[in-house]
């Protein structure tokens, strides 16, 4: 288990440093124009992953038992937060959404917050009603109406790609808790036509769901962003232009920093950069899969699986936008997006997941828990 620390911790700091790398290089025209500084970006996302360090090494070292216990009351903690960025002076509205909360010096994003948050929750709820989690009244309901007060408050905001993901990310802890397929699709179902309502009263929005089923024809409106993302994976090639060599990084892609970096890096370091970085979340969600595997009880075991979830699941999701293999929609890359909320949550998601693994390097503990144990039963 050792060995898949290690590899781990690896995989993390070479995507760390990758997304430094890139984001100096994609950020540096834009930081020149808007800030006077073209290391504006780089010098934030310093002080965040400096942050993000000691918040990953202080959840390596906390208590699991303290962690279970304050599960639920750090998911209301969350929930507080998702409205308080509603409340103006406190709350802070960009580019026609309410995601962000001002606190002094410091910008948070209350919705990366509550990944992890509704992780533990769900993570403790299946811990203790896994015997039940077939049922709907008393394994299932209770976490289906958290789930839909997390995704109304997202939605809200609007946002569209977090409440996806947490749906996502959910539906599988329950699914692999033992929640009957049915009671699932239910759910979803209804999810999904709540989204399609929301959709289509919702002009920006619509507009970009039908470019992509009509890219080139909207390459100069809705699409521009998706056909700009496309043209820098073509320019890269295999090998890419070098670094700093981008051309679409000049005002073509507008969030070359953010959601959009991967093109930044398919354009400078071509398709052997680009596979690398996909290689290296496929190796995160092994050895996440492994931690779970290994974890001394149900609680440890689906708080690294939701987070092994969580983190490839975003990745996968972004590396689908910016392809055009789904609708363009806002998701971080993780550990290279420009985002320090982004990068701090996923930090401390790491963190909580080398905790769960130092159980198993335990010599009193000899359980293996076996992921689908509870699918199988109930099955």
């Amino acid at each position: 288990m050792q060995r898949t620390i290690s590899v781990l911790i690896a995989a993390v700091l070479i995507l760390a440093t990758i997304g430094l790398v890139m984001l100096f290089s994609a950020s540096m025209v834009r930081g020149d124009a808007d800030f006077h500084d073209t290391g504006y970006f780089i010098k934030k996302q310093g002080i965040w992953m400096l942050l993000s360090l000691i918040v990953a090494i202080s959840c390596t070292r906390l208590d699991m038992r303290w962690l279970r216990i304050a599960a639920l009351p750090t998911a209301g903690i969350c929930v507080l937060l998702l409205i308080l960025v509603f409340v103006p002076g406190i709350g802070v509205k960009t580019n026609g959404s309410w995601r962000w909360l001002q606190l002094g010096p410091l910008r948070l994003q209350p919705s990366e917050f509550a990944k992890i948050s509704i992780i533990l929750a769900f993570a403790w709820w299946i811990s203790r009603r896994r015997r039940y989690m077939h049922t709907f009244k008393r394994g299932l309901l209770p976490p289906l109406v958290a789930l839909g007060l997390f995704a109304m408050l997202l939605i809200v905001e609007p946002d569209f790609g977090t409440t996806v993901l947490v749906g996502l990310v959910t539906m599988g802890l329950l699914y692999i808790g033992g929640a009957r397929p049915r009671h699932l699709l239910g759910f979803a179902g209804a999810g999904v036509g709540a989204l399609a309502v929301l959709l289509t009263h919702n002009a920006n929005r619509m507009d970009r769901f039908l470019a992509f089923f009509h890219p080139e024809e909207n390459a100069q409106g809705a699409a521009w962003q998706l056909i700009n993302g496309l043209i820098a994976f073509a320019s890269g090639g295999a090998h890419g232009t070098g670094l700093g060599n981008s051309i679409q990084k000049y005002h073509y892609l507008p969030e070359a920093h953010t959601d959009f970096i991967l093109p930044i890096i398919g354009e400078e370091f071509g398709l052997v950069a680009t596979l690398v970085v996909l290689i290296l979340f496929v190796v995160i969600f092994i050895c996440g899969l492994r931690i779970a595997g290994r974890a001394s009880d149900d609680f440890g075991r689906f708080t690294a699986l939701g987070i092994t979830l969580m983190i490839t699941l975003q990745a996968m999701i972004n590396l689908a936008v910016v392809t055009g293999c789904v609708p363009t929609k806002g998701i971080a890359l993780p550990f290279i997006s420009y985002g320090g909320s982004s990068l701090l949550v996923s930090s401390a998601m790491v963190g909580l997941l080398v905790n769960v693994a130092h159980t198993a390097l335990d010599p009193k503990v000899k359980t293996r828990t076996a992921l689908f144990k509870d699918r199988i039963r109930t099955a």
